[in-house]
């Protein structure tokens, strides 16, 4: 795999470096985060609808799985969103 950013690399110094890194990890970080928060209702939604005979619960349940599916998405798109920007904003940065 190569990394981000890689074409930028050479003209730039180490504080930039880590500079690019550290943003790179957050925007990771952040969409790990949504993941394990869909995951996290996945469960929940499948667990009260298998096992709870309360039908508020099972209605809860079911309403928590489309919820982990949307919330899979908006951390899908907002990763996919904020690299691209990473990415034009130092396609433009680069010297001529």
């Amino acid at each position: 795999m190569t990394e981000p950013y890689e074409s930028l690399r050479a003209d730039l110094i180490l504080r930039e470096h880590l500079a690019i890194n550290r943003t790179v990890l957050a925007n990771e970080r952040t969409l790990l985060a949504y993941v394990r928060t869909a995951l996290a209702l996945l469960i929940a939604g499948v667990s009260a609808v298998h096992f709870l005979d309360v039908l508020v619960l099972q209605i809860l349940g079911w309403a928590f799985i489309p919820l982990a599916v949307v919330t899979f998405l908006i951390g899908a798109i907002r990763y996919r969103r904020m690299d691209r920007r990473m990415r034009l904003s130092t396609a433009d940065a680069r010297p001529a």
